[in-house]
């Protein structure tokens, strides 16, 4: 059974939106503000790497069919993001482009459950900000990676919104990369 892995970049109020600043919001760019060091980049390699698949929401999906199908680079990793199995969650994309991509519509939790039980290394999700939400609502999520940046936003969209429910989790490991304050905190869901 495939692992759903959600690995985000995220500000110590939980903002996620626009680390990269591609999005083009007030406050964008703001995770580059920040080294976070070779063990910083080899994690994100090895995120990568393990993975067999990504899961997109739509407008993520689209900035990163923009931006990888150009590049190289000498680790692999551009190679292995436009080489791997994409899924995008949108009713209104019918053609995608970029290699190896499928689009899933209507039912998402029923597909994005038949792809956690495929065998292989993980579905990951990065970005996709109301698919997280709604993955997280489920209980699709088995591993919760964060990146935490030493920067207060105030304001732009949060990983967590408002929700009725409580959700628990089990922390799994936390280390501190690149000597300014970044930390990477992964977590598990507690269930019963």
């Amino acid at each position: 059974m495939a692992k759903l892995v959600v690995s985000e970049f995220i500000s110590v109020d939980g903002v996620m939106e626009d680390p990269g600043g591609s999005e083009g919001s007030a406050r964008g760019g703001w995770a580059f503000q920040f080294n976070r060091g070779a063990e910083g980049d080899k994690f994100k390699l090895d995120e990568v790497t393990s993975a067999d698949a990504l899961l997109l929401g739509r407008k993520t999906y689209e900035g990163f069919a923009a931006a990888w199908p150009g590049r190289t680079d000498e680790t692999g990793f551009a190679d292995k993001m436009n080489r791997m199995r994409k899924y995008v969650v949108s009713n209104s994309l019918k053609n995608p482009e970029w290699d190896n991509t499928t689009v899933i519509s209507g039912d998402v939790v029923g597909e994005v459950s038949k792809l956690k039980q495929q065998r292989g290394g993980d579905v990951l999700v990065n970005g996709s900000c109301e698919l997280v939400r709604a993955l997280i609502e489920n209980d699709l999520v088995d591993e919760l990676r964060l990146m935490v940046f030493p920067i207060v936003l105030g304001m732009g969209k949060r990983l967590f919104g408002d929700s009725p429910h409580a959700w628990s989790f089990r922390l799994v490991d936390s280390r501190p990369v690149g000597g300014e304050g970044v930390l990477i905190v992964t977590y598990e869901p507690k269930r019963d």
